[in-house]
């Protein structure tokens, strides 16, 4: 595994930032680490690459104890923090250089060949923007140069906090590209708010809130969820005790007058059965279609059930 945490635990001061946290992460695999604020993605991060120690629990990577051997850990770690550091009086290539020289990356051309700042620069985008210094950037470009300097050491695992902040909607469509490709040999882990994002990148969702998992599942798995939620427009006004004839529902919401969002747990499609309903009690239907649920509908209401108390299933 590229990356195996086990049983990890954080607390600053009297606030548990981390509680048993597991999972583990292989090549090839790009994982969506998604969370409320102050839910302990950060601080996970900031362990995996070794800037912070857990209390209790196991960390590697690439097989390398990161607790015992961070400077060797981070060797296979291209990390991009989410208030990305950079040193804004420096020109770009002169900043990628510097990264250069702390991983001992040879920059030397051999014949016609680019260097391994070129390459890095073209991947992300940074060809017409290059000559300038980095505090004459765009907020964007200047997250591009942070990306540049995450990948410029050809890591095996990436640890991307929030990677697409301040990008405008072509930047994110090629920085969503330029995570897929690399997420083919590599491990990528990112954290975002951006639902948009982990459905257009991600195979894989990992869901934590209060410092606990919630979730770790693919994204198919989430999205082939047995639930289903049916909106229908009756003719009329219904009681929602009237819904207590029908099998499976698990919950009913009135949105807007005579329109229902009905969810059920069930594989069966329950629109048939809806119109059963509707017959059976002298109710006309004049719309009913299915709505598939969002990861952020899904996110919400997963993170919402345990501010509430309520069990998670």
């Amino acid at each position: 595994m590229s990356i195996q945490v086990t049983s990890v635990s954080k607390t600053y001061k009297t606030q548990k930032a981390l509680n048993e946290v597991s999972f583990s992460a292989g090549k090839g695999q790009i994982i969506g680490f998604l969370g409320p604020n102050g839910a302990g993605k950060s601080t996970m991060m900031k362990i995996l690459t070794g800037f912070i120690k857990p209390e209790k629990g196991a960390v590697f990577v690439d097989e390398i104890d990161v607790l015992q051997d961070s400077l060797k850990a981070q060797k296979s770690i291209g990390y991009l923090p989410e208030h990305n550091p950079l040193y804004t009086d420096m020109y770009v290539r002169e900043y990628l250089q510097f990264h250069a020289e702390i991983f001992n990356i040879s920059t030397a051309l051999n014949g016609t060949q680019k260097s391994q700042i070129e390459i890095c620069i073209e991947k992300v985008g940074l060809t017409t923007e290059a000559h300038k210094k980095i505090n004459q950037l765009s907020k964007g470009y200047q997250q591009r140069v942070g990306l540049a300097a995450a990948i410029l050491h050809n890591p095996n695992v990436l640890i991307l906090d929030e990677p697409t902040t301040g990008l405008d909607p072509n930047q994110l469509l090629e920085i969503r590209t330029l995570i897929k490709e690399l997420g083919k040999d590599k491990t990528v882990l990112f954290s975002t708010h951006i639902m948009q994002e982990v459905e257009a990148v991600c195979d894989r969702v990992i869901i934590i809130q209060k410092g606990e998992i919630l979730v770790d599942k693919t994204l198919a798995e989430l999205q082939n969820s047995t639930e289903q939620v049916i909106k229908v427009v009756f003719n009329t006004t219904i009681g929602v005790s009237q819904f207590d004839q029908l099998e499976h529902l698990i919950s009913s919401k009135n949105t807007y007058k005579n329109t229902w969002l009905l969810t059920f747990k069930n594989e069966e499609d329950m629109r048939p059965k809806l119109f059963d309903f509707a017959q059976k009690n002298n109710f006309k239907i004049l719309e009913l279609s299915l709505e598939n649920k969002t990861l952020e509908s899904l996110f919400t209401e997963l993170t919402q059930s345990v501010i509430s108390g309520k069990a998670v299933v």
